[in-house]
């Protein structure tokens, strides 16, 4: 496999880019280190073309899950174009704002009024500057990942090992304002003992309580219950991140089929099948502090992801789109057990079946992960730890990946037994956040 185009291009963007991407997702160093195809020509469906003229199918993140119905929907493209040829910005507001926010709110009844945004984080910024309105208090308990903005990354100035257990490791607090220290404390997923040992710490100091409900494991009911009890007797907000769980198990939030009510719910990702949207919605009383606190950004009137996010939740529920990323993240993870039982390979899966996670249970599992997707990228196959199902995949191609994973297993496994991982990268894959080397 040529990605020598792609090679020149990524070494020559670490000189002019600081990171190399945009997104830490998009690294090629958390894939196949110098080899990796970071540049794409053209996407459509789950088949990715690079600009060595590789072809692929992806197995990897669709656009780190924002394109749950596929690269290039043709009824998502068809609308944009549409929104976009009657004007895309005008100084007068789109109607269209009305029409997403009654579908979102049909969708989550006990939810009264929408904000937007156009990504994930800003979302979760703007909840929590809502809650914080709302209340009149500063602090912030929180269990997972929420973004790169200040009231977040903040938790690590006074432990600078507060965000190791939320998904990123060693996040820097360089350029965050010290004086946000002690303003938002983690606590552990799943562990209601967690959450109580925050509350009785800060109790009426806090403002809101966001995490996700459902990113991995099932959450347990005494863990929601304890989160409605104590934000109830200390006048905290309750907000549900559903930026990447939301529109995978089903259309809406996932906090929906916990029978979980919030206070406010973000969106982002999948709401507008990779057009940049995101979205906040709340109850009157709590959201009615969006206007009371300066909040506003000109793009988040301009009508393309508006216009996406209506066609995109649209067509979910007309093709039933939970149902299909069910039935493949499930086979997906029938392939990894089947052929790793089949090869003697320990591995653990993870997550939910739209959003599933593989690992291998070995001291030296980068290593093998990153050998697996050097074997699947040699086959045509975009694969890294985590695989977001797509409605573009068939069963065909679900039956090519099961027949290249078998054999890619099977290399693993003469690897291990020879005691050799033969790497075409000189280092294996990492997730640890931390600068390029120029």
């Amino acid at each position: 496999m040529n990605t020598t185009n792609s090679q020149v291009l990524y070494n020559k963007a670490k000189k002019i880019i600081p990171g190399a991407t945009q997104l830490l997702s998009k690294r090629a160093e958390r894939f196949l280190p110098e080899y990796w195809p970071s540049y794409y020509k053209m996407a459509h469906g789950c088949e990715v073309w690079d600009i060595d003229g590789n072809h692929y199918y992806d197995f990897a993140t669709m656009g780190i899950g924002a394109c749950a119905l596929g690269y290039s929907d043709s009824d998502i493209n068809k609308s944009v174009i549409s929104a976009l040829e009657s004007g895309s910005m005008c100084t007068l507001n789109c109607p269209e704002e009305l029409e997403l926010a009654e579908l979102l709110i049909h969708l989550h009844p006990w939810a009264e009024m929408v904000r937007y945004t156009r990504t994930g984080g800003e979302a979760c910024s703007v909840a929590v500057r809502i809650a914080r309105a709302a209340t009149n208090r500063s602090k912030v308990a929180f269990c997972g990942y929420h973004g790169w903005h200040d009231w977040y990354i903040s938790s690590n100035l006074e432990n600078s090992h507060n965000l190791d257990d939320q998904l990123l490791t060693n996040m820097s607090t360089l350029g965050v304002p010290k004086e946000l220290v002690g303003t938002a404390i983690p606590f552990k997923y799943n562990d209601p003992n967690s959450i109580k040992t925050v509350f009785d710490l800060y109790g009426d100091e806090i403002a809101c309580i966001i995490f996700e409900v459902q990113r991995g494991e099932v959450p347990n009911k005494n863990f929601l219950n304890t989160i409605q009890m104590l934000a109830k007797k200390h006048g905290a907000l309750i907000v549900c991140d559903e930026v990447t769980s939301g529109f995978r198990m089903n259309v809406g939030g996932i906090h929906l089929c916990h029978e979980f009510i919030p206070d406010i719910a973000v969106f982002g990702k999948t709401i507008a099948n990779g057009i940049a949207m995101g979205a906040v919605i709340g109850k009157r009383s709590v959201m009615n502090y969006a206007e009371e606190s300066f909040i506003s950004s000109a793009f988040w009137s301009e009508k393309l992801g508006t216009v996406a996010a209506i066609a995109t939740i649209k067509k979910m529920l007309d093709v039933n789109l939970p149902k299909h990323l069910m039935n493949y993240g499930n086979k997906i993870n029938s392939c990894w057990n089947r052929n790793a039982v089949k090869h003697g390979l320990k591995i653990k899966i993870s997550g939910i079946p739209p959003l599933t996670h593989l690992s291998f249970d070995y001291d030296n599992c980068e290593e093998i992960q990153t050998y697996y997707t050097q074997i699947m990228i040699e086959k045509g196959f975009l694969v890294g730890p985590s695989v977001y199902s797509t409605y573009a995949y068939t069963d065909e191609i679900l039956d090519m990946f099961d027949e290249n994973t078998d054999y890619a297993f099977k290399k693993i496994r003469e690897s291990i037994n020879a005691d050799y991982i033969p790497l075409i990268s000189s280092i294996p894959r990492s997730d640890a956040f931390r600068r390029l080397v120029y």
